[in-house]
């Protein structure tokens, strides 16, 4: 190849070398340069979605701190299957399944429970301990007055 080249008129050799070096420098930049460049592109779209992200969870704590220290914060986690308990318990009724779901609501299944009982339990559900009641499934059990009741309740708003 070097006697090939050396063969060539001064021009040709030039010409070549400059070839060579275009070519040298088009193939650095696509190999090397423009994936650099667009990586680059990449992680600066991303760290600004990551900042607007970041922004929104910091106004979300500043209202939650907010909440808390008006005191407005108090009733929103609470646990539904110890209110459940507690609230059926003083109306006097048996649970007999509680189911939770994926979604954080909670089923509820009472068997042969006094109609006006349950009653008073559901509207206490709702608006006492201000818990939505999803569905509510009621079916005539065998004695009077007595109902077979499946309930899905969430969290309030």
């Amino acid at each position: 190849m070097k006697t090939w080249f050396e063969r060539l008129k001064p021009r040709e050799q030039l010409s070549l070398l400059l070839l060579a070096l275009v070519l040298l420098l088009y193939f650095s930049y696509y190999l090397l340069w423009s994936p650099l460049a667009d990586k680059r592109a990449q992680m600066e779209a991303r760290n600004a979605s990551v900042a607007v992200s970041l922004q929104r969870v910091d106004a979300m704590v500043s209202e939650i701190m907010q909440l808390r220290s008006n005191g407005d914060l108090g009733n929103t986690r609470r646990n539904l299957t110890s209110v459940v308990n507690q609230s059926t318990a003083a109306a006097g009724l048996s649970v007999s399944r509680m189911q939770p779901n994926s979604r954080g609501e909670i089923q509820v299944r009472l068997e042969g429970a006094p109609f006006g009982a349950l009653m008073s339990w559901l509207h206490d559900i709702e608006y006492t301990q201000s818990l939505l009641l999803r569905e509510v499934s009621i079916t005539q059990a065998g004695a009077g007055g007595r109902v077979n009741a499946t309930v899905r309740i969430a969290q309030g708003a």
